[in-house]
């Protein structure tokens, strides 16, 4: 039952906002970080370009958001892992 309430909340904390903030772009640091250097320094060149650019918004989100899921998989079967043999380590 607590997992089930925590789970709410957490739904409810990533769904809530986007009522809130209704028609709003949500951009990334790269883009806020690409127009201060722009502003404080106008003829600043790139020391490298991407090789390979998502052909849209959508697609950098998925890649993005695919990421984070690998990355919340490996750590939490890290830790599953540890937690695992220190039980099963103990009880022989």
């Amino acid at each position: 039952m607590k997992n089930l309430v925590m789970f709410f909340f957490v739904v409810i904390l990533a769904v809530v906002p986007l009522f809130i903030h209704k028609d709003t772009d949500f951009g990334g640091a790269d883009g806020q970080a690409e127009k201060a250097i722009t502003e404080i320094a106008p003829d600043y060149e790139p020391w490298f370009s991407s090789f390979w650019e998502p052909p849209g918004g959508e697609t950098e989100s998925l890649l993005f958001s695919l990421q984070a899921a690998l990355g919340a998989i490996f750590i939490g079967y890290f830790f599953g892992f540890g937690r695992a043999r220190r039980k099963y380590s103990s009880k022989q």
